[in-house]
């Protein structure tokens, strides 16, 4: 019997050791903006197809209906998301007040929004913030599941304002 349960706890340990642990953090600093129709951001992950997989985080105000208010508030999750054919239960978890001024992280476990464990393989992280009006950035970062690495992601930016570049800085994807 000791044998049996020495065995049985060799094996599970490793398997523990060898199991596939996909995690990934997003991370960036953040300062809140004065004014009218900004602070607003999302995060999320699609497939290498650019298929939404699953959002990480957004904004209460765009999440809650704010994007019909206000269309020009993220309007590339609002669309990837496929926002007006989600549920208030799965809205409400994962949406959020806008934070406070600070370092965010965001962590993806590899699951899809069903909780699904997703293949290894490519994904890109994106961080889309509205800065003010139409003006917006828009972070993307490669992973890659079942592998170790870091990215920093690439921004894009939108529109004319300029000085609102200070919200978001630069997003780091470790995974």
């Amino acid at each position: 019997m000791k044998k049996l349960l020495f065995v049985s706890l060799f094996m599970f340990a490793l398997s523990a050791l060898f199991a596939q642990v996909n995690k990934v953090e997003v991370s960036f600093d953040f300062t809140r903006q004065a004014g009218f129709a900004t602070n607003q951001f999302a995060v999320w992950v699609e497939n290498a197809q650019g298929k939404h997989i699953k959002t990480l985080y957004a904004t209460r105000f765009t999440a809650t209906g704010g994007w019909k208010k206000r269309e020009l508030s993220l309007p590339l999750w609002v669309k990837q998301s496929n926002l007006a054919d989600i549920d208030k239960a799965r809205i409400d978890a994962i949406t959020g007040p806008t934070p406070k001024n600070g370092t965010l992280r965001y962590n993806w476990d590899g699951k899809d929004s069903a909780g699904q464990t997703l293949a290894n393989g490519e994904y890109r992280i994106f961080v889309e913030a509205t800065l003010r009006n139409e003006n917006r950035v828009l972070y993307t970062a490669v992973v890659k599941l079942g592998e170790k690495g870091q990215s920093a992601a690439q921004a894009q930016y939108f529109g004319p304002g300029a000085a609102e570049r200070g919200m978001i800085g630069p997003v780091t994807v470790i995974y």
